[in-house]
C-alpha cells in the first residue's frame, strides 16, 4: 500500500474518546514481544506478570498498569504486582514522575513492602524503586533518580543471570544521561550491557527499545539501525514500538522509513486510545512530510490535529506535540503570517508556551513587523526566568536559544549584521551542546541552519556552507539546510544579486 493510501487511512478512522488508553482484542494475536521475569507469587499469575513486564518495557503504561492490576487481583499476596503498579508511574526517559503521580506511586510500592516477600531479589527491586519517592517533598528527584540508578546498579550486580535486573539498569543509566554530555557516557554504558544480550535475546522489547534510545544521538545513531529495522517486528501490538524505530530514521535523515513507521504508529494508537503517542507519532510524521516537502501530507496531519478537542495540554507529551506540529509547518516552509497568527495554550508550561511565542515573534520579525515582538521577547525571557526557579536548567537553555534567535533576526533587520551574526552564533553553540530529549524529534529550526541563512542574506555564501554543512553533520537531511547548502555553493565564486535580505534559500533557489 502506498504512503498516500496509508495516509488516507489513518486520516479516515474515527475519532475516538482520548480519556480511555486500555487495549482492545482486534480478534488478531498479542505480539508484544518475549520476556520472562521469574516471581514468587501464585504460578497462575506468572503469565499476566511477564505480558505486564513487556507492555512496561514498550511504554504502553495505562495497559501494563491494568494488567498488574489483574495479577494483584488474582494473587493478594503478591508484593510484586504493586511494585509493577508503581513502575507505571515511572517514566524514566521523559517526564520521569510527575508530582501528581507521587502519591500514588507512594501508596503502591508502600503495600509492597506491607505485604512483603522472602525472595532477597524480589526485596531489591522494590527497595530500589522506594528510593525514587523517598523524601520526595523535600528531595529533588534527580537526587532520588541517582539513589534509584545506584540501587538498580546492586541488584544488577548481585544477580548476573537476571536479565530484566541487567536491562532495568540500562534504563536507569539513560534516564540519568545529562543532555549536557555529548560523551554520552552512560548511553554507552548501557549499550555495553544491551548490546550482548540483544544477540541472546534478540525478542526481548526492552532490549531492543533501549538500544534504540541510548543510540538516538548523532554519534551512535548508526549503532540503533538494526534495533530500529526490528522493533516494529518484536512488538507490534505495541503503538510505541511502531513509531520509536522513527527517532534513528530521523537522526539519520531516513524520512520514507520515519513516515512508515508513524503512520502505523498512529494508526495503532489511535485504535487504543492513547492520544499521547498518537500526537508523539503524528509530530514526527509532521517532520519527516516537511523535509520531504510533501506540504499536503503534513497539511492533512494538521487538519487532523485540529479536528482534536480538549487535548491535555499540560501533559508535555501531548502538550509538545500539539504546540510543535503547527509551528514547524509554518516556520519550515517560511510562512512567516502564518508563524505570526501561532498563539500559545494558556495551559502550557512555560517550555511548550516558549515554542508557540518564539513561533509567533519570528514570524513578526522576518514578515516585516519587528516592533511588534516586544511582548513575545519579554515573554521568553520570563519563561526562561521560571524555568530557571523550578530548577528546569535544559529547558532554561532552550528557551535562551530561541530568545537569542529572535533577537539576531531582529537586528538583522535593523541593519546590524554583526551583531546578528553574534547573537545566532551564540545560539547555535548553546544548543549544540545539548542533546534533544527523547519526545522530540530535533529543534523546529537548528540553530545553525538558521545561521547558515543569516550569512547567505549577508553575501557571504562560503561562510554560509560551513554553517549548513555543520548543521547536516547534527541533522542529515534536513530540506532547508539541503537546499541553502546548494545556493551556497553555486554563490561562493561570485556574490548572486538575487541574495537578498528578505529572501530565503528556497526563494533564492533556482
Amino acid at each position: 500500500m502506498s504512503r498516500l493510501c496509508n495516509l488516507a487511512l489513518l486520516l479516515a478512522l474515527p475519532a475516538l474518546p482520548i480519556a480511555a488508553q486500555e487495549t482492545h482484542d482486534h480478534g488478531i494475536p498479542e505480539k508484544l514481544g518475549k520476556v520472562s521475569f521469574p516471581i514468587s507469587c501464585a504460578p497462575a499469575t506468572q503469565p499476566e506478570f511477564n505480558r505486564a513486564i513487556a507492555l512496561l518495557h514498550s511504554f504502553a503504561y495505562a495497559p501494563a498498569n491494568t494488567a498488574f492490576q489483574k495479577v494483584a487481583a488474582q494473587d493478594p499476596h503478591c508484593a510484586m504486582a504493586h511494585w509493577g503498579i508503581a513502575m507505571t508511574w515511572f517514566h524514566p526517559l521523559w517526564d520521569m514522575l510527575p508530582a501528581s503521580s507521587v502519591p500514588a506511586a507512594t501508596h503502591e510500592i508502600e503495600t509492597a513492602q506491607s505485604i512483603g516477600t522472602s525472595d532477597p531479589r524480589e526485596k531489591a527491586y522494590i527497595h530500589a524503586y522506594s528510593l525514587v519517592v523517598q523524601n520526595a517533598g523535600s528531595s529533588p528527584f534527580s537526587s532520588r533518580n541517582q539513589n534509584y540508578e545506584q540501587a538498580m546498579r546492586n541488584l544488577a550486580q548481585q544477580n548476573p543471570t537476571d536479565v530484566e535486573a541487567q536491562v532495568f539498569f540500562a534504563l536507569a543509566l539513560l534516564s540519568n544521561a545529562p543532555p549536557t554530555d555529548k560523551t554520552h557516557a552512560r548511553q554507552k554504558q548501557a549499550l555495553s550491557i544491551l548490546e550482548p544480550l540483544d544477540l541472546t535475546y534478540p525478542d526481548h522489547p526492552g532490549i531492543t527499545h533501549y538500544i534504540i534510545h541510548a543510540s538516538d544521538s548523532s554519534e551512535l545513531a548508526p549503532r540503533g539501525l538494526a534495533a530500529a529495522r526490528k522493533y516494529a517486528g518484536v512488538a507490534p501490538s505495541a503503538p510505541h514500538a511502531l513509531h520509536m524505530p522513527s527517532h534513528i530514521f530521523t537522526r539519520l535523515g531516513l524520512w520514507h522509513d520515519s513516515i512508515n513507521s508513524n503512520l502505523a504508529a498512529a494508526q495503532a494508537a489511535r485504535e487504543q486510545h492513547d492520544i499521547g503517542e498518537e500526537l508523539h507519532a503524528m509530530d514526527y510524521l509532521v517532520y519527516a512530510y516537511l523535509q520531504l516537502g510533501q506540504d499536503e501530507n503534513a497539511q492533512h496531519v494538521i487538519d487532523r490535529l485540529k479536528k482534536m478537542e480538549s487535548l491535555g495540554m499540560a501533559d508535555f507529551k501531548i502538550g509538545y506535540a500539539a504546540t510543535a506540529m503547527p509551528v514547524r509547518y509554518a516556520v519550515e516552509r517560511h510562512q512567516w503570517a502564518e508563524a505570526a497568527a501561532i498563539n500559545r495554550d494558556p495551559k502550557s508550561p512555560p517550555q511548550i508556551a516558549a515554542i508557540a511565542v518564539w513561533a509567533r515573534a519570528l514570524g513578526l520579525v522576518r514578515g516585516g513587523r519587528p516592533s511588534d515582538t516586544a511582548a513575545e521577547l519579554s515573554a521568553l525571557t520570563n519563561y526562561e526566568n521560571q524555568l530557571h526557579q523550578a530548577g528546569n536548567d535544559y529547558w532554561a537553555a532552550q528557551t535562551s536559544v530561541l530568545h537569542k534567535e529572535v533577537l539576531a533576526w531582529s537586528e538583522q533587520d535593523a541593519g546590524d549584521s554583526r551583531q546578528a551574526e553574534s547573537q545566532l552564533r551564540a545560539a547555535a553553540d548553546q544548543e549544540d551542546a545539548l542533546e534533544k530529549l527523547p519526545v522530540t524529534p530535533g529543534p523546529i529550526v537548528p540553530a545553525r541552519e538558521q545561521l547558515g541563512e543569516l550569512l547567505l542574506q549577508q553575501h557571504r555564501p562560503a561562510e554560509a556552507a560551513a554553517e549548513f554543512k555543520q548543521s547536516l553533520l547534527n541533522s542529515p537531511n534536513r530540506k532547508n539546510a539541503l537546499d541553502g547548502l546548494r545556493v551556497a555553493e553555486k554563490n561562493r565564486t561570485q556574490e548572486d544579486p538575487r541574495v537578498r535580505p528578505s529572501a530565503s534559500p528556497a526563494q533564492i533557489a533556482d
